[in-house]
Order: C-alpha cells, then sequence, then structure tokens
C-alpha cells in the first residue's frame, strides 16, 4: 500500500470522532498497540531530536524496505509513533524520501496536538528520511 493510501486510512479513522478529546484518547489506544522497543536500544544514539519526551527510533532494512521500531515514554507519543511507523515501514528508502514532510497536516493532527508535540513529530519525521536516505545510499 502506497504512503497516500496510508494516510487516507489513518484520516479516515480520526474523521470518525467528532470531537478533538475523543481522537487524543484514540491516538493514546494506537499508542498501547506499539510494539515495545528492546531497552538495549533505549540509548541516546537513538534519541529522536526536538521530542519534548523521549522517543527512540530504529530502522532496518530488509529486501529493500525499510521498517521502523520506536518507544515513547509519553502515552500520547507512542501514538503518534503508531502513527508515523505504520505510513512508512515496509516503504522503499526512495518511497520514504519523496514524502512531503508535511504529513502532519495532511493528518489533521496539528489541530489537536500541542505545538511542542508538532515538533517532536516533525522531528521523527526528519530521522525517518535520515535512515531513509542513508539507507538510500548503500543501495
Amino acid at each position: 500500500m502506497n504512503i497516500d493510501k496510508r494516510v487516507k486510512l489513518i484520516c479516515e479513522d480520526l474523521q470518525l470522532f467528532e470531537d478533538d478529546l475523543e481522537k487524543y484518547e484514540y491516538i493514546i489506544d494506537l499508542g498501547k498497540q506499539l510494539d515495545k522497543l528492546d531497552k538495549d536500544y533505549e540509548k541516546d544514539e537513538n534519541l529522536v531530536q526536538g521530542c519534548t519526551s523521549k522517543v527512540w527510533l530504529i530502522a532496518e532494512q530488509n529486501d529493500g524496505k525499510v521498517f521502523f521500531h520506536a518507544n515513547s515514554n509519553a502515552k500520547i507519543v507512542n501514538g503518534l509513533v503508531y502513527i508515523l511507523i505504520t505510513i512508512f515501514s515496509g516503504l522503499t528508502a526512495k518511497e520514504i524520501l519523496s514524502v512531503d514532510i508535511n504529513v502532519l497536516k495532511q493528518l489533521g493532527l496539528s489541530e489537536i496536538i500541542t505545538p511542542n508535540r508538532q515538533s517532536g513529530v516533525a522531528g521523527m519525521i526528519k530521522r525517518i528520511k535520515e535512515y531513509a536516505n542513508a539507507f538510500n545510499k548503500r543501495g
């Protein structure tokens, strides 16, 4: 499934909720589905810069596709991480690099999360693109 379709599905899910608080709670529930990152990866080199909360993000490449694994120390952030991993994991590095960094606006999350959280999401997307760029250079 391509990125546009993934973003559209998440948007449709979020639109099921009329109230911003319900969307917020839904995002927290999504975070509960996030596979926990092994504690060995919770080190400074895997921290995402720009996040108010701690977010550890790692990536691996299998069969030409990039897969992300992450964890946070904040419930809402785990939900945001889950959304980003759902959007970006399983794509090629080139596909990831072609994505507009303003995916947050497409999702409509900027209306329900604080500017600090928005900055953190931008930091996560930047880090995802850095991983993709490194994998792309390797070929």
